[in-house]
């Protein structure tokens, strides 16, 4: 632990406005184009970056869960830009469908993750990884197997968290890079607490970040992050099919080598959302203090949340957000892709 007596920041339930931002602007990418070729198109912005043996971080969800990124856009992507890549993941701190290697390799093959390596980074073991700057921890606790890649390309999909109020990049490698045991532990568990979901809020959000840090860091240059914002439940994909209800529309894809960029871009696009199509996702973020994410990604140098937004579909003319998400209709609709049994989604024939 960096400082002996660590204490959180505030206003994690305090939405900041894109004017109201200070520092240099990233640049990220936008398309509404929720597709492979939406996926792809917006790869090929950032993927020069990546080298060597590349790793794909990626939420696989738990068993059947009906939001998770469609298994034929991620095939797609691997198979005409990185036939070489593997998906990487950590088991879980709660017992679930993915607590033990062996359950979680059985629900890869229900969700349909069978279509290239997916490499269990905690299977073989632990490994630390330094937190530079960091206020809770001096080492992060990761899957051994992350040692093993080169680059790093984060394929998230964004969406509510039960806890973090949203789950973007900085989610989808802060807890799912730690591994199952000691790493997430060390991010959720107050020391002597009986309580596994001890820790919460602006504590949470920074232990999260950190761990975030180490793996950034790790990678670095050669990372980039790309959020998918289709079907955005405010429940996490750990939950399932018991993931509560989308509600929230479709926004689209956005890509960025900037992850604060691209985090706090796609928080900026639900606050757009017009007719209080975002209303629950933002109520979500607020009551869980989950803008510490992105304010404590700034405070560690981590990159900026304010940005140039490329709209690639528009001849990648310079939007904002509320241009962006304008001709969107309050409505969720579910596409071919819901194929899951689960509460939210009708199966497609």
């Amino acid at each position: 632990m960096s400082e002996q007596h660590p204490v959180p920041g505030k206003d994690g339930d305090r939405y900041i406005p894109f004017e109201q931002r200070t520092g240099e602007r990233s640049v990220v990418y936008f398309t509404r184009d929720l597709s492979e070729e939406g996926l792809r198109k917006l790869y090929d912005k950032i993927g020069s970056v990546l080298c060597g043996r590349v790793a794909i971080k990626l939420h696989t969800g738990e068993a059947e869960g009906p939001n998770i990124v469609p298994r034929p856009w991620v095939k797609a992507l691997i198979d005409t830009r990185l036939p070489d890549a593997a998906i990487i993941e950590t088991n879980t701190y709660y017992e679930g469908s993915r607590y033990t290697t062996e359950e979680h390799r059985k629900t890869l093959e229900i969700n349909g993750w069978t279509f290239c390596p997916v490499d269990i980074t905690d299977a073989d073991g632990v490994a630390e990884l330094p937190v530079r700057g960091g206020k809770w921890f001096d080492v992060m606790h990761v899957g051994k197997n992350i040692l093993h890649y080169d680059s790093l390309l984060v394929l998230t999909h964004f969406k509510g968290h039960i806890m973090g109020g949203f789950g973007g990049s900085n989610k989808n490698i802060g807890i799912g890079c730690a591994d199952g045991r000691i790493g997430k532990k060390e991010i959720h568990t107050a020391t002597g607490s009986d309580n596994m979901w001890s820790i919460a809020q602006e504590e949470l959000m920074e232990r999260m970040t950190e761990s975030t840090k180490a793996t950034v860091d790790h990678f670095a240059p050669h990372v980039c992050f790309i959020n998918v914002m289709r079907n955005m439940s405010v429940s996490c994909d750990c939950e399932g099919a018991e993931a509560e209800p989308v509600v929230t529309p479709d926004v689209g894809i956005v890509a960025s080598l900037d992850i604060l960029a691209a985090d706090a871009a796609c928080v900026d696009l639900v606050y757009a959302l017009p007719n209080f199509g975002g209303k629950a996702l933002t109520e979500r973020i607020e009551t869980r203090h989950g803008l510490r994410q992105l304010s404590y990604m700034k405070e560690l140098g981590m990159g900026s949340d304010r940005y140039t937004l490329i709209d690639v579909d528009r001849g990648d003319a310079l939007i904002t957000a509320e241009e962006a998400v304008k001709d969107i209709g309050p409505v969720w609709t579910p596409d071919r892709f819901n194929t899951f049994p689960g509460r939210n989604k009708r199966r497609f024939s």
